[in-house]
């Protein structure tokens, strides 16, 4: 019998779930989980209960100032790494340079100076950094992928993707950590490294120059006072105004989020349910880009995080037609009930318009479960015997970091009103 893979796992809120999960159920025969490195023991605590539950047993834990400590005892092959966003280098750094690979939420990081420190570490420690970019694998994500690689629309010259995240979905980054910049690089970096990366790996290719507009349109105080809103909180718990705002997030009522954040916050002082109408937010809720990639082709691109609905819609246009999708994703609250529906799809619908054709219709395979079947591909991926993936979609540190430069790259245009070359920011090898 093969040894199992060993990974230790640092960062033990909403998202870690999704790691361990797989592991101690689809993966046993594969992979274990060997320790957990946190800030909170609380949250640690959660994560052993369940890993005991699914029949896992629990294991070591150890505080984030003993990580070290926990490579050292429990002698881990591997680092997952699901920490907020502005801590992701230093555990990818230190996980190289203790002679780990290291499996990496995304974004991988939040800007250049970090990213220099992961590349660095990856050249010195000859070691593999890998960025779970699971709207990769959704079916038709891949569906794209391969007629855009079959030459369905000759060479591809522009694309337009406008992403819509609602006031379920879109308004939890508002009520978190993420509101601020310096945790998560905004939305242009935590939330749409994938899209920018589904247009890398869609087109084969960088970006080159990216301008961009962004601001705080909807959410923050100043934005509710101009729209008469005269009731204010700082937080939902504990609050009578907050039981009449339908934007309150009530985590007494949800069990994995009161046990994961609201028995926890006596350790640190971290409040998940703050109000998306309070002060505070350094991160933009309407964005607008236009990115130039090294191939000549162009988008155009939107994010919105106060939308009706969840999804997308992207279209490519090409010497040889066009090439239109669109995706209805349900909604939901990260870490707010079943995982297995969170991006998980209402409708989906892909029409290519050939020139001087009539336009069809194209077949997705079927799918289930979150991120449009994205996440149960993925996990078989990383955790599951090595298949061969004609798609190539494992996302790789240079993916990660040629993802994020867009985010950084829009970030910076958006403060000084510039166009910004993305050689200027970093240029990435390969």
């Amino acid at each position: 019998m093969a040894t199992k893979k060993r990974y230790a796992l640092v960062g033990t809120g909403g998202r870690s779930s999704f790691f361990y999960t797989a592991i101690a159920t689809d993966y046993q025969a594969t992979s274990c989980i060997v320790a957990l490195c946190d800030t909170n023991q609380t949250r640690m605590d959660y994560a052993n209960g369940r890993l005991t539950d699914l029949g896992h047993g629990a294991v070591p834990t150890f505080p984030a100032a003993d990580f070290d400590k926990m490579i050292s005892a429990t002698k881990p092959d591997e680092v997952i790494v699901t920490t907020i966003d502005r801590t992701h280098h230093t555990y990818i750094v230190r996980a190289l340079e203790l002679g780990c690979n290291v499996v990496t939420e995304k974004p991988m990081t939040i800007d250049a100076p970090r990213c220099l420190d992961i590349f660095s570490a990856v050249e010195r420690t000859q070691r593999n950094v890998r960025v779970t970019f699971n709207y990769r694998y959704a079916p038709h994500n891949t569906k794209v992928f391969e007629l855009l690689r079959s030459g369905a629309i000759g060479t591809v010259t522009s694309v337009h993707f406008e992403w819509m995240l609602n006031t379920s979905h879109g308004a939890d980054y508002f009520r978190r950590w993420h509101r601020d910049k310096r945790n998560s690089g905004g939305l242009l970096v935590h939330k749409s490294t994938h899209h920018f990366d589904l247009v890398n790996f869609w087109l084969q290719t960088r970006p080159l120059s990216v301008y961009a507009q962004g601001d705080l349109k909807f959410y923050g105080k100043e934005n509710a006072e101009k729209r008469g809103v005269t009731g204010f909180y700082n937080r939902a718990s504990g609050s009578e105004i907050a039981k009449e705002d339908p934007f309150a997030l009530h985590l007494e009522t949800i069990p994995t989020l009161k046990a994961l954040y609201l028995d926890a916050e006596h350790e640190d002082g971290y409040y998940r349910d703050q109000s998306v109408f309070g002060d505070g937010i350094s991160i933009e809720d309407t964005m607008n880009l236009l990115v130039r990639y090294r191939n000549g082709a162009v988008m155009t691109y939107s994010l919105t995080a106060y939308a009706p609905w969840e999804g997308f819609r992207v279209t490519f246009n090409g010497t040889g037609g066009r090439l239109e999708m669109e995706v209805v994703e349900n909604s939901y609250v990260n870490s707010g009930g079943d995982q297995s529906l969170e991006g998980s799809i209402e409708k989906r619908s892909i029409l290519l318009r050939p020139l001087f054709e009539p336009p069809r219709e194209i077949e997705i395979e079927t799918s289930k479960g979150a991120h449009g079947g994205g996440d149960s591909v993925l996990l078989q991926d990383l955790f599951g015997e090595p298949v061969t993936d004609e798609y190539m979609r494992a996302a790789s540190h240079i993916d990660g970091a040629a993802s994020i430069l867009t985010g950084i790259a829009a970030n910076k245009s958006i403060a000084t009103g510039q166009v910004v070359l993305v050689d200027d920011i970093l240029k990435v090898p390969g």
